[in-house]
């Protein structure tokens, strides 16, 4: 795949530059831990909320669930989406990035420290510019560590079950170009699209990664993958200092 040598992102950024990160918590004052997320002009709020249930499948069985519900509003996007609603179920879209972002947590989750409760996290996108489903897994981490946080506090849990940190970024290659953190005009003209799901420690949760046209190599997908890296090492210094800030 190669470059074109006068390659310049619409905002000016570097190959290997996030977008501006903002994260602030307690978003919604009712929730038991939430964070509103913004990566250039992508917005999401995550909230957490915890129920005193499980789904019947880990009834009976001394743990609990994490979950994700995910949306976005109609004009979040720059023609309007019809609501989910109208259409009587959630899209497939919808579904798999529910999916995709419970998975993520669960997997930094220590589920027996809930008890037989579930914890849903819910991911509704005010503005969308590209990477919303990264944006949602980084904001939900942030609220579902406060949550935890605060029903530690509380008492209604004995000890923290978060046992990692969890966030994620997208990565691509757009003209020859390998870029980090891909907006919108970016992402609709994509050769390589590519969403790395990551732990603290460096450990993949979820690889997900496709061509348009031309297939690439695994050399070429193994410097989107350090390339993701850098901005996931940015991510979770932010997730950090938000967590920081919002208090005990």
């Amino acid at each position: 795949m190669s470059a074109k040598r006068n390659f310049t992102r619409t905002d000016a950024r570097r190959p290997d530059e996030l977008r501006e990160v903002r994260i602030t918590t307690d978003f919604m004052p009712y929730a038991e831990g939430s964070a509103l997320i913004e990566m250039g002009e992508t917005r999401v709020i995550c909230a957490a909320t915890l129920e005193e249930s499980v789904p019947r499948f880990r009834r009976n069985t001394g743990e609990g669930w994490l979950t994700a519900e995910y949306a976005m509003l109609p004009r979040a996007t720059q023609q309007r989406t019809q609501r989910d609603v109208k259409r009587g179920s959630p899209s497939g879209r919808t579904h798999e990035i529910q999916r995709l972002i419970g998975r993520s947590l669960r997997a930094v989750c220590d589920l027996s420290r809930l008890g037989e409760r579930t914890l849903t996290i819910d991911c509704d996108v005010l503005q969308a510019d590209g990477g919303t489903r990264t944006a949602s897994i980084t904001g939900a981490y942030v609220a579902f560590a406060l949550a935890c946080r605060r029903l530690q506090r509380k008492g209604l849990i004995a000890s923290s079950p978060v046992r990692g940190e969890i966030a994620a970024v997208s990565v691509g290659v757009v003209e020859g170009v390998p870029l980090l953190d891909l907006k919108y005009d970016e992402d609709s003209r994509a050769g390589v699209d590519m969403n790395v799901v990551c732990t603290g420690e460096g450990k993949f949760v979820e690889v997900q990664g496709t061509a348009e046209g031309e297939a690439f190599s695994r050399e070429e997908m193994d410097a989107l993958l350090a390339l993701a890296a850098g901005g996931l090492a940015r991510l979770f210094a932010a997730q950090r200092e938000a967590l920081e800030r919002a208090g005990p």
